[in-house]
């Protein structure tokens, strides 16, 4: 009797410390307000990528501003060829949209597909995916302060919270995206 009544308020602690989290976790994720964009001359007119050194550079006229350690899609290596596949794309892009409401801190868009990697998909008849983005973390563990450590996304670029608050706040749209293997 004393092991079932143990076991009742185990399991109603349990729950209650459940709920408490997805509460917690799910609480407002709402982003505070997003950093403003820096003057021209001082944003970056480059990002450089490089998967296997897991970094990302920005660059003006050529010079480095800043470098930040950055984790990729959940398969990060070779090119992202499909939907589903968890690889980061390699290639030329473009910054196409900036995002303050997104699902993770803050994130730029980047125009993957191209039309010849769209093409390519359709000839195999597959969905080349999209929706790749340089992000910070998911909302549900801002509260935390946690950087997830290990390569997470669907095939996008996250740095912590704190640097993509820096990076958004130098790269407007229109921004160069070097992706290297």
């Amino acid at each position: 009797m004393r092991f079932l009544s143990s076991l009742i308020v185990f399991l109603c602690c349990s729950v209650a410390l459940g709920l408490g989290l997805v509460v917690f976790l799910n609480a407002s994720t709402q982003v505070d307000a997003a950093p403003s964009l820096k003057p021209h001359q001082a944003r970056a007119d480059a990002i450089v990528i490089e998967k296997a050194a897991r970094s990302l550079t920005l660059l003006r006229n050529g010079k480095e501003i800043s470098r930040y350690r950055v984790r990729l899609g959940f398969s990060p290596s070779g090119a992202k060829t499909e939907e589903g596949d968890g690889k980061t794309p390699v290639g030329e892009y473009r910054i196409d949209r900036r995002n303050d409401r997104s699902r993770f801190h803050l994130s730029l868009g980047i125009n993957y597909p191209l039309p010849a990697q769209r093409a390519a998909a359709q000839q195999r008849g597959v969905s080349p995916g999209g929706d790749i983005f340089i992000h910070g973390q998911p909302n549900r563990i801002r509260g935390l302060g946690l950087s997830i450590p290990f390569d997470w996304t669907d095939g996008c670029i996250a740095v912590s919270n704190r640097e993509i608050e820096e990076i958004f706040s130098l790269v407007a749209i229109g921004t160069k995206v070097t992706i290297l293997p």
